[in-house]
């Protein structure tokens, strides 16, 4: 491979996953300088909601408050504090909805259990409304000799 064609394929693989370095951290001077700490960080980061735009972590958000969040989550971090010390003191702070993905618990059992329980419900509920229906229609009543009569004619004209 010449040196030329090689330099070109380094440069659009290097245009094409730079951004995506980009993400996770608005300003560089946020990013702890230990490449492990700053990958716990991260990490954390992802788990944590941005109370402003709700559905994103706060290190895929670029709010102020998720700013603010990701040097308190640095701080913490550098300080050598756990992963879910952290976590708890966010939730402390902020409350359980700064998760994204809320701690299974007694409070969040029917949250969790709804997606299992649903399609059992859904059947139970057909089940019900079917022969409920079906209870309620009336016992169809037995043919008169006038209608047997004409069922007759009809079945021997589309016989012959």
């Amino acid at each position: 491979m010449k040196f030329s064609t090689l330099f070109k394929t380094i440069f659009v693989v290097l245009c094409i996953l730079f951004p995506f370095s980009l993400l996770a951290v608005d300003d560089p001077e946020e990013m702890l300088p230990n490449p492990k700490a700053e990958a716990r960080a991260e990490a954390i980061g992802e788990q944590l909601r941005c109370l402003v735009c709700q559905n994103e972590s706060i290190e895929d958000s670029s709010s102020a408050l998720a700013r603010d969040l990701r040097k308190i989550v640095r701080e913490h971090v550098a300080q050598g504090e756990s992963n879910q010390h952290i976590i708890n003191w966010m939730v402390q702070r902020y409350g359980a909805f700064i998760r994204l993905r809320p701690a299974f618990s007694s409070s969040t059992l029917l949250l969790w259990s709804v997606p299992f329980l649903a399609p059992f419900i859904g059947c139970f509920i057909a089940y019900f409304f079917y022969y409920r229906h079906k209870k309620t229609l009336p016992p169809h009543a037995p043919l008169t000799q006038e209608e047997k009569k004409r069922l007759n004619i009809l079945i021997k004209d589309t016989h012959s």
